[in-house]
């Protein structure tokens, strides 16, 4: 199945006999809070997941967003009404990130079929689709996670696969480079790593890039269907969007959820700075 939705191709499914379960997953870094934005208006049915408390755990050394309990993880999942059987879609303010990191936890728990609407919330406003303040009354899922569906990386095995495969860096290439650290605490990259920018993946309105224009896009990288592909970025968010992207275009890949922020809070790891060689 694919791993993203249009919002026409979701309209039609929701007038169907097994509507998809709605996930609106608003968030953005550093803020403000998505439930306001949910409380005023949402995809009809939607129910909110808070990706800060239900899709992380605590900040801390593991980073700002490691992953979260498991047991606690189920519990939300199951009072926003996630069965094993029914599908799903997430849906975000529009960048994508968010949505993806839904995305990918659930397939990574064993979800099977999970998908990202492709827009988010304004492409389904541009196709149409009415908002309401309606609170949903879903009836509590039955799912079970079953952890190791999509491969995840350690901190080891990020800085060993840099070397073997190909470790791509989703932040901005500034970031990268070591240029500028908004967040964290050391500047630069994990040695051996590709800068690939997730904002690269999408058009300006969110929207994905056709699955060959991400492939060609990927294959200058080094990452094809043929490489050990892993992705890391701040904190495991935006880098989820690429593991989408990637899936979109066909090449599976690993995600590093620590990411950036894991790895510069422990000292003694190596850091890379500048341009990527050649």
């Amino acid at each position: 199945m694919n791993a993203i939705i249009t919002a026409s191709d979701l309209m039609s499914e929701l007038v169907g006999d097994q509507p998809p379960l709605l996930l609106d997953v608003r968030w953005q870094l550093g803020g403000p809070p998505g439930r306001p934005a949910y409380e005023a208006g949402h995809l009809p049915g939607a129910v909110y997941v808070d990706l800060d408390t239900e899709l992380a755990g605590p900040a801390g050394p593991a980073g700002r967003h490691p992953l979260p309990d498991l047991s606690a993880f189920a519990a939300a999942m199951r009072r926003a009404g996630v069965g094993r059987e029914r599908r799903v879609v997430a849906y975000d303010g529009g960048q994508g990130w968010a949505a993806a990191r839904a995305w990918w936890l659930l397939r990574w728990a064993g979800h099977p079929s999970i998908r990202v609407l492709d827009g988010g919330l304004p492409a389904w406003t541009a196709n149409g689709g009415s908002l309401t303040t309606d609170a949903p009354a879903e009836p509590e899922g039955d799912f079970v996670p079953e952890p190791g569906a999509l491969p995840l990386l350690e901190a080891d095995h990020a800085a060993a696969l840099a070397r073997r495969g190909v470790l791509l860096d989703a932040r901005a290439a500034e970031r990268y480079r070591g240029d500028v650290e908004p967040i964290d605490r050391v500047a630069g990259h994990i040695p051996g790593a590709v800068s690939a920018p997730t904002v690269d993946n999408a058009t300006g309105d969110g929207h994905f890039l056709p699955a060959d224009r991400l492939a060609e896009r990927f294959a200058a990288l080094g990452a094809t269907r043929d490489a050990e592909v892993g992705v890391y970025c701040g904190s495991g968010v935006s880098a989820a969007h690429e593991v989408l992207a990637l899936a979109v275009a066909g090449i599976p890949a690993a995600l590093y959820v620590g990411s950036w922020s894991e790895w510069s809070a422990a000292g003694g790891r190596p850091v890379a700075t500048g341009p990527q060689p050649g």
